[in-house]
């Protein structure tokens, strides 16, 4: 007789920790110029926006608000795609899609090509806390190097 699945308990293997730094993965931005990355990664963030229920329409009207000027779905149209290289983004609408869209993610696309990464506010406090303690692991090093040397001497 076969056994019968428990679907009543959480499969522990299957949890992955939730994502921390801001960005998309390597298979959306990928490599290449800059002005394509940038492209790919707007043409993403429009996607997942539509999969939440928010048309092109109403990003352009959100940024439009937000910026006090027009945007629009033409305008976010050529910025998604990779083949319009006369139309860039700039940084006030990039910084006003990120705020229409929800899509953290596109903070990434500039920290990560500077060895950064962009983390929620709420992670401020453990980074220093642990930065700390790294600092102390030093200075403790350090303290016993010395404590040697001094030793040494005597």
């Amino acid at each position: 007789m076969a056994r019968r699945r428990d679907t009543m308990t959480a499969d522990l293997f299957a949890w992955e920790p939730p994502q921390v730094a801001a960005g998309y993965s390597e298979d959306v931005a990928g490599r290449g110029a800059l002005d394509n990355r940038i492209a790919r990664s707007i043409s993403r963030a429009m996607k997942d926006a539509r999969d939440r229920g928010l048309q092109r329409a109403d990003v352009a009207r959100r940024m439009s608000e937000f910026l006090g000027r027009t945007v629009s779905e033409d305008t976010l149209n050529k910025w998604a795609s990779e083949a319009s290289g006369q139309h860039r983004i700039s940084l006030d609408a990039f910084i006003a899609l990120i705020e229409a869209t929800g899509a953290h993610e596109l903070m990434g696309l500039v920290t990560n090509g500077f060895g950064f990464v962009a983390v929620p506010e709420r992670y401020r406090d453990l980074i220093e806390l642990h930065l700390i303690e790294e600092h102390e692991r030093e200075i403790a090093a350090r303290r016993q190097a010395l404590e040697a040397r001094v030793r040494a001497k005597r």
